[in-house]
């Protein structure tokens, strides 16, 4: 038996793809550790997105003084793929689209034994027969893999190749899984989760629809979702299943200039946007609408950086992940000309998140006395943290909540960027 350690960089989707990774390790007979130093392997799982986040992957790499002479050290995701010569020193590099049968690999690459039972690490195989290892509160599970689109500023077509749909039948499998292990809320992961069912004449309605119907998981939440993949039909979906799926779609922006979002290559303006977010919020009262955001994208003038801020400004996300433009290599936007200076960079990061901070606070404050459903996951000796089906951080007395429990809980404070609530007990 070897002892495997995991170090996950970068979105949903990979901390899912690692959790079936370990997955395949435990049946196997291999253990998991938490920390690297104890790890005969360390696996990798590398991250792209920006620069930074591939810094971070190559240093996540590098052999660690405290660790055992022997470690091995396994590299896998979007960041090798793109940059492979920065993981030379690696014992194994695993390509992306065999990150399935990871263990299987690792197993037979450095003579691992494990348990006869286990060897059978085929995905659909261990789905139909063994039961998950391990039961969370919240559980990532991946629908739907790679990109057909070419944004001028992302590899991700590159590290994760052309857009695949998973089988609907192993979701639903995997979903009841999780459901009958107590896990309360399954969040859908893609690289563009909205995409699912192109290639294989469904859509992402219709697997909502199947989860929910053919599940007992208490909660579903989507992840990322491109605003033209959005469908208006896809509303009602939250009127049929009410609190069982969650109010909260995370569509990525951008920017709020057209004339960059031409030059990023993006499939949409801000009027298209806008109609997307006024579907939603006509058709799904409290709902929460957060986004992602590129400031200082080669070439923004001023005017386009005030456009961008205006149109945020109107939006009124309850929340906002603002990137600063960094050049990736390899991509449109690393070549294009008028690259501006870290200063102005900076600047625009700042007015851009003072914005969207405000936006923030507002949805928070606008839940204060309003009852809410609280999904709690940990507890300290003081308090219990949980969150909202809308995304917000929700803190209260340790004696009042459960972990893995959902309760109905009354809003009473804000303080910073959590909201403060008294669980109302149940009353049969």
């Amino acid at each position: 038996m070897a002892k495997i350690h995991f170090h996950t960089l970068g979105c949903r989707l990979n901390q899912a793809e690692s959790e079936r990774m370990a997955r395949g390790f435990r049946l196997a007979g291999h253990e998991i550790v938490d920390h690297a130093d104890e790890a005969d392997i360390r696996v990798v799982n590398t991250c792209t997105v920006t620069k930074n986040a591939g810094d971070d992957s190559r240093k996540a790499a590098h052999r660690r003084e405290n660790s055992p002479a022997n470690q091995r050290i396994v590299v896998t995701g979007c960041h090798s793929e793109v940059a492979p010569d920065e993981f030379a020193k690696a014992d194994l590099v695993i390509p992306s689209v065999d990150k399935a049968e990871l263990a299987a690999l690792v197993q037979e690459r450095f003579g691992l034994e494990g348990l006869a039972l286990g060897m059978d690490t085929r995905a659909a195989q261990a789905e139909r027969v063994y039961p998950l290892s391990l039961a969370t509160t919240r559980a990532f599970v991946k629908i739907q893999d790679g990109c057909n689109l070419r944004c001028s500023f992302c590899l991700t077509t590159v590290a994760r190749g052309v857009s695949r749909s998973r089988d609907a039948e192993e979701i639903l499998t995997q979903i009841r899984e999780l459901a009958a292990a107590g896990c309360q809320e399954a969040v859908l992961t893609g690289v563009h989760a909205g995409s699912y069912g192109l290639d294989i004449d469904h859509d992402f309605g219709w697997l909502i629809d199947r989860i929910l119907n053919e599940t007992e998981i208490p909660r579903i939440r989507l992840s990322s979702l491109e605003p033209w993949n959005f469908k208006e039909q896809w509303i009602e979906l939250w009127s049929r299943y009410g609190d069982r799926l969650c109010r909260h779609l995370h569509m990525s922006l951008q920017s709020g200039s057209d004339t960059v979002l031409r030059r990023m290559n993006r499939h949409y303006d801000g009027p298209h946007y806008a109609e997307r977010l006024n579907w939603a919020r006509n058709g799904i009262p409290g709902i929460a609408l957060t986004t992602d955001i590129i400031v200082g994208f080669p070439g923004e003038t001023e005017d386009e950086h005030r456009a961008s801020l205006d149109f945020v400004r109107e939006s009124a996300f309850s929340g906002a992940h603002i990137f600063t433009y960094s050049p990736r290599p390899g991509t449109q936007a690393a070549k294009m000309p008028d690259h501006l200076d870290a200063a102005t960079k900076k600047a625009r990061f700042r007015e851009m998140k003072a914005v969207c901070d405000a936006d923030a606070e507002a949805f928070r404050h606008s839940l204060l006395d309003t009852e809410q459903q609280v999904l709690w996951e940990a507890e300290k000796k003081s308090h219990a943290s949980g969150l909202t089906d809308t995304f917000v951080r929700v803190r209260t007395d340790a004696a009042l909540a459960s972990p893995n429990t959902i309760t109905t809980t009354l809003m009473r404070r804000a303080e910073g960027n959590v909201l403060f609530g008294e669980p109302i007990p149940r009353i049969f």
